[in-house]
């Protein structure tokens, strides 16, 4: 957990720095906002900002979003002036930390922020044959590629291989490929020097740099594109890179892990990955199974997500009843560990009792879970005529439609059902991302109403839910 904090460093807000380095944070400081934004441009990371509430917040959000900086803001202050702390929250804080500190507040935003509760928790045998590889290929050296359906754990797998490996104590950066333009991902992974292009206006280290004697995970790399991927190919071989604009080459010293959600070797025939690009990357392949493959996790999974959704929402960790447990074993989950995160966030929240019944397990809409949609098991003789008369009712639905007015269907009704989760449609839809979001941008200028990603929104400070990839 790196910490970044600005203001004056006076006798409260020093303490607050003792408390956060006794939780084992790495502590940074700077007095100005201008100097946090120059601190991080410079490849000097951090997970967190703790601000003075006197200093112009926003304006130190505005500039880190000029340079595509992403990193949460906590503001801090003595006394707790409250329109000083509701002005921070409106110029974009999470979270406001009073002044003398309290040590248990102090320890929940660092765990809320660095997220460390997401242990690589399984019980089944089937992922405990992939985990054992890990651990035995954790130590070295070597290109990890890790693959398998959006929210089966990738992220999750890929911080267990850095927390295993011999660069532990060094930094562990994530890179969305997907999630980031092509004409920026370039400068985002290498860096890039002052005027390279409109809007450099400083030297800006990129990822490589940022992670240099750690571990760089490149999430959704099947999403790069080709003229990338040849940069980053020598890069991974000459562990040397260019930043955009550079005049010589910068050393960098780092552990690449990847990930994907696709199957690479079919991207190659297609012609659009490179396959020395592949052979690099997937010197060792991890495929993690589909939750529905591991039936044996959900039950351990279910209750350690009861049970960190109880402490975030501050109610009692009831457990799941027997017959919610048989609910959850019989569910199909086609949205892997980050589904049945969300529906046991529900579980917690909807719950009445002593324990965690079956009726409080439900779908996003309301719906008792498996009931009807993707996910619901066979339970009973009569589902093969209710399906055929399902199927015909849809089909007589669709007639005198265009083939345009189709696909739009199948997409936004696909995209609802993945919860607005864009990595998991487009693998539904056997399309790629970037195909996706051409069609919801011509969708939503067209009036559309788009699904937006869901997520479980927990109380406390900055909470953020599973994560896995």
């Amino acid at each position: 957990m790196r910490l970044l904090v600005v203001g004056r460093l006076s006798g409260q807000l020093a303490a607050a720095v003792k408390m956060a380095m006794a939780h084992g944070a790495k502590v940074g400081h700077v007095e100005r906002c201008d100097q946090a934004t120059d601190t991080l441009r410079r490849g000097q990371g951090a997970d967190l900002l703790m601000v003075d509430y006197h200093l112009d917040i926003a304006a130190l959000i505005a500039a880190n979003e000029a340079e595509r900086i992403h990193v949460p803001v906590v503001a801090c202050g003595v006394d707790a002036d409250a329109d000083l702390a509701a002005s921070a929250i409106r110029a974009g804080a999470k979270e406001f930390i009073p002044l003398p500190p309290e040590a248990d507040l102090i320890a929940a935003v660092l765990a809320a922020v660095a997220d460390d509760d997401r242990p690589l928790i399984s019980a089944d045998p089937n992922m405990a044959a992939v985990i054992k590889l890990a651990d035995q290929v954790a130590k070295s050296e070597a290109s990890i590629l890790i693959t398998g359906e959006s929210g089966v754990g990738k992220e999750v797998m890929a911080r267990h291989l850095h927390t295993q490996s011999r660069r532990a104590d060094k930094p562990f950066i994530s890179v969305n490929c997907a999630a980031i333009p092509d004409n920026l991902l370039e400068s985002e992974l290498f860096g890039h020097e002052k005027g390279a292009f409109t809007g450099a206006v400083a030297r800006r280290i990129g990822k490589f740099e940022e992670a240099d004697g750690g571990t760089l995970l490149l999430d959704e790399i099947s999403e790069m594109d080709a003229r990338l991927q040849a940069k980053l190919l020598r890069a991974i071989q000459e562990r040397i890179i260019d930043r955009v604009g550079g005049a010589k080459p910068v050393p960098v010293n780092i552990r690449i892990i990847a990930t994907s959600n696709r199957d690479l070797a079919r991207a190659v025939s297609e012609g659009t990955f490179r396959e020395d690009l592949l052979y690099r990357l997937n010197v060792v392949n991890l495929r993690l199974p589909a939750l529905r493959e591991r039936p044996g996790d959900v039950a351990v999974l279910a209750d350690h997500f009861v049970k960190k959704y109880a402490v975030a929402n501050g109610v009692p960790a009831r457990p799941l009843s027997e017959a919610a447990r048989r609910a959850l074993l019989s569910h199909r989950w086609p949205g892997n560990v980050r589904e049945l995160e969300n529906a046991m966030h529900r579980a917690v929240l909807l719950a009445a009792g002593p324990e965690i019944g079956e009726d409080a397990l439900r779908m996003p809409d309301g719906q008792p879970l498996g009931a009807g949609g993707m996910g619901a098991a066979p339970r009973d003789e009569g589902v093969a005529g209710h399906a055929a008369q399902a199927a015909d009712a849809v089909t007589r639905a669709y007639v005198g439609q265009t083939v345009a007015e189709m696909e739009k269907t199948l997409i936004l009704d696909t995209l609802s059902h993945c919860l607005g989760n864009r990595t998991h449609a487009a693998t539904i839809l056997g399309i790629s991302i970037r195909t996706l979001r051409n069609k919801l941008n011509e969708y939503a200028d067209a009036g559309e109403a788009i699904p937006a990603p869901q997520s479980g929104v927990s109380a406390g400070v900055a909470g953020s839910a599973y994560n896995a990839a």
